[in-house]
């Protein structure tokens, strides 16, 4: 018992420590709330892509949507463009509206948020059009050729404006976190201009957003003349750090200890998957799905979590809760299992994780850990290895076993069946670990020994 509790204590101290602070900074919890605030219009979008793909796994539809759907294809897909297609904008107005009402909030001075947001959106604009450097003169970049179709600077691509996509999510991020910080600034200094009360609140909060609109606009030029003087540009620059962690997220050892450092969490009593996945994975993830739509095979994209890895909730507790609801012993496990039945279907496990408990409990710790390691492990190389197709889509995700894993894949049947051999699989490594803890409970409950 000493030599758990101490291992508990280290991971306190190295882990929930380090993380639980990163994860009260004020720009992640701004990006967690765009990050949360995007999901809905990103599924929308994503159920038409959805439908625009559904012949090339069921070819039998094709002449069906020929004569149907695909006839005014140009009109729906329009949904999936405004979505997918201006991520970065969704992402740099949350965030600047978040980070503007958290540093208002907490530092109790007279920001608003809705001039965070336009502000923020005001600098990710000015960093779109690509500049280049010629002869001692900046000038917008103009090409039409099989390299590309660039208009004043506006590089074009299939779903519009290629860098207010996926791929300028981060851009959108940073200049949201720089035009808030060059608004505070000017608030505390006073570099404001205040209107009298009479006047109203929509003109006065437009003439106080002027120095500050001012500001943003001299800094961000001045940021992109010496970057564009330097053969770059800030969309270049942002692209090599995060650039990085993307490439984590495509290689199986990264993703092995993002499932490990989320489970981590969970272990000491934090909700790993709030901290890792939407605080700073959701951007990264989003932006692979948009790869994959485009063409490229990375496994974890979209709700790749939830339709292969941990289905059921954290710990891939899907089977474990159908067991100790119909085949436990121990009278505790019955009901909590009954209670839990519903919300597991759903991927919802916070009553097992606090109930059983999972969180500080050993024993029940090695197949949390253990069981969405090995199924994210198996969805991983399906899907590297193309046996399963790719997230392309996102779903909710509370959608139960199987339903998810078709939709998102564009209705792939062996994604179905991937579903569901990572539950029984997850179920066949926690089997016997919840059996020996159903007997501990039933001695128990006889008073004839102590619980693990």
């Amino acid at each position: 018992m000493a030599s758990e509790n101490k291992l508990f204590g280290l991971m306190e101290k190295y882990l929930m420590g380090p993380l639980s602070k990163i994860a009260a900074l004020r720009f992640v919890r701004a990006i967690m709330a765009a990050g949360m605030a995007s999901i809905p219009f990103v599924i929308v979008g994503s159920m038409f892509l959805v439908l625009n793909v559904l012949p090339q796994t069921f070819t039998f539809l094709e002449g069906f949507f020929n004569n149907t759907f695909f006839r005014i294809s140009d009109l729906y897909m329009i949904a999936n463009t405004a979505t997918m297609g201006i991520l970065a904008l969704y992402f740099g107005l949350v965030v600047g509206y978040e980070y503007t009402k958290i540093n208002a909030e907490e530092d109790g001075i007279n920001l608003n948020p809705l001039n965070g947001a336009l502000l923020s959106m005001f600098a990710l604009f000015m960093t779109v059009p690509q500049l280049g450097f010629n002869n001692g003169q900046i000038s917008l970049v103009e090409q039409m050729d099989d390299g590309g179709t660039i208009i004043n600077g506006w590089e074009m691509v299939g779903s519009g404006v290629s860098r207010l996509g996926s791929t300028g999510i981060f851009s959108g991020i940073i200049m949201a976190v720089l035009a808030v910080q060059l608004y505070r600034l000017c608030v505390k200094k006073n570099w404001v201009i205040k209107m009298p009360d009479a006047v109203p609140e929509g003109v006065s909060r437009s003439f106080t957003a002027l120095i500050p609109a001012f500001l943003v606009a001299v800094v961000v030029i001045i940021i992109n003349g010496v970057l564009v003087s330097l053969g770059t540009d800030v969309y270049e620059v942002i692209a090599i750090p995060f650039g990085f962690v993307t490439n984590i997220t495509d290689s199986w050892l990264g993703v092995l200890v993002i499932y490990f450092l989320i489970h981590a969490l969970w272990i000491v009593g934090i909700h790993g998957f709030n901290v890792i996945w939407v605080g700073f994975l959701t951007p990264v993830i989003l932006s692979n799905m948009q790869a994959n739509a485009d063409g490229a095979n990375i496994p974890l994209a979209g709700e790749f979590n939830n339709a292969f890895v941990i289905i059921g909730g954290s710990g891939a507790t899907l089977g474990l809760v159908i067991f100790i609801a119909f085949l436990a012993k121990s009278q505790q496990l019955k009901v909590l299992g009954k209670a839990s039945l519903v919300p597991g279907v759903f991927n919802i496990n916070e009553p097992l994780i606090f109930g059983l408990p999972i969180v500080y409990n050993p024993f029940l710790a090695i197949p949390f850990f253990l069981a969405p390691m090995v199924t994210a492990s198996l969805a991983y190389w399906a899907i590297k290895l193309q046996i399963v197709q790719p997230v392309i889509a996102q779903m909710p995700w509370p959608s139960p076993i199987g339903i998810g894993a078709f939709i998102s894949t564009g209705g792939s049947i062996l994604a179905v069946g991937m579903a569901i051999a990572s539950a029984i699989i997850a179920f066949a490594i926690w089997f016997p670990f919840i059996k020996m803890y159903d007997q501990k409970l039933v001695k128990q409950e006889k008073g004839e020994g102590d619980i693990i």
